[in-house]
């Protein structure tokens, strides 16, 4: 733990908020030792077994349980913030669209080209507000893009790995720049390890490679509707990766890069990450994180608008404001997305990025502190690896939390 963070975050956001972070990370480790995380990759399962005569951990039917003695162990192997490529307050842009926005139309749903890649990259490389860069939008050539963003774009770069030829192309880049992560969404809610991408995360954390750690648990779907409660299934998933990559490669880097989300009841309980509430969840998310001394990721500044409105825009400034005002380590996803991050509008890239340059703490709009609420950790207990849509805390919770 960073006991200089600690007073940091409790400065930032009061001793009461810091505490229901704390708790969280409590919630988490109990979620792993109790509920487990199911899995079927042999040598991820077999990582886990070998600690079981010790009693830091069960292998049992394909589900993993994690005792809290091993999650220490392995977190104490992690490579912290100062060991780390990118430093604090850092907005990075992507994520991945599948779409980019006609920005001369006013219309989505165009596919990408390598034009695309090269011009968001070269954007990146840049503006000096940009610290980094995902791989923006995706093209069907993983390598051809590997190769446009690292020719484009000098600054730290996390893109995604999904075979052996990428995988490759991925360590000779790490041979001349160490600044580059591979991102992996390796488990799905609930507590489930994704299949399809088990087994190149055992790859790359084998080979060595920075492991970019995403998880996104939605709150009223597929965790508990508070923000202790997504927090908590947020922070097990992403812990459950760490833990993995450790025993696989004891010392590898690992970024925290869970994404709590909120599903909104008003547009059928799909995300909305244009709140000021889910910027708030994903700056506590990486408060918890900075105090665990973890490189850690969120997002901020996206939108639910469907095109580059004022709005749209609004939620940009309220997001990078925010994060501005409380802190925070790495932002990504806070210039160009739009709805659902499914357009990339490279205007929006522009003018946001731009924006970003001047925007100040006294920009962020009003946010109460939220504190810990003991229901969420009855909700989990209650509903488990349920759906969480009809828990009690859902119905009673809706329009008092979450909100604009």
């Amino acid at each position: 733990m960073d006991t200089k963070q600690l007073e940091e975050s409790k400065t930032l956001l009061g001793d009461e908020t810091v505490e229901m972070l704390l708790k969280v990370h409590e919630d988490a480790l109990w979620m792993l030792e109790n509920m487990g995380v199911g899995c079927k990759q042999p040598e991820i399962l077999e990582k886990f077994r070998k600690y079981e005569n010790e009693g830091l951990a069960v292998v049992y039917d394909n589900r993993i349980y994690v005792m809290n003695d091993l999650v220490k162990k392995c977190l104490e192997s992690v490579p912290g913030m100062k060991d780390f490529f990118v430093p604090k307050n850092s907005f990075l842009v992507g994520g991945t669209a599948p779409y980019i926005y006609d920005d001369k139309t006013g219309t989505g749903g165009i596919m990408p080209t390598p034009e695309h890649v090269k011009r968001i990259a070269q954007i990146a490389e840049s503006r000096d507000i940009i610290a980094g860069m995902g791989r923006g939008v995706k093209l069907k050539d993983e390598c051809e893009q590997i190769d446009i963003l690292v020719k484009n774009c000098s600054k730290p770069l996390y893109f995604a790995v999904t075979n052996d030829k990428s995988l490759a192309k991925a360590c000779e880049i790490y041979e001349s720049r160490k600044n580059i992560m591979i991102v992996f969404c390796l488990t799905r809610p609930p507590l489930q390890v994704n299949e399809n991408f088990s087994e190149t995360f055992y790859k790359v954390a084998k080979a060595g490679l920075p492991l970019f750690i995403s998880a996104m648990p939605m709150a009223g779907i597929s965790a508990p509707y508070s923000y202790n409660g997504v927090l908590a299934m947020t922070h097990a998933e992403v812990l459950f990766g760490i833990c993995a990559a450790q025993l696989i490669n004891p010392g590898v880097t690992c970024i925290h890069a869970g994404f709590p989300t909120i599903a909104d009841p008003r547009i059928e309980y799909n995300p909305n990450y244009g709140l000021v509430s889910h910027h708030l969840l994903n700056i506590l998310m990486s408060h918890l994180n900075m105090i665990l001394d973890l490189p850690t990721c969120q997002n901020a500044g996206a939108t639910h608008e469907e095109h580059p409105t004022p709005r749209a825009y609004e939620d940009a400034r309220n997001g990078q404001a925010l994060g501005i005002k409380y802190g925070f380590h790495m932002i990504r996803h806070p210039f160009a997305f739009l709805r659902y991050l499914i357009d990339f509008s490279i205007e929006k890239l522009e003018k946001a990025s731009k924006m970003a340059e001047t925007v100040t703490p006294e920009d962020a709009p009003e946010v109460e502190m939220p504190v810990y609420d003991p229901r969420a950790m009855e909700s989990i207990q209650r509903t488990g690896l349920g759906m969480y849509m009809d828990d009690s805390l859902t119905t009673s919770n809706i329009g008092k939390i979450f909100v604009e």
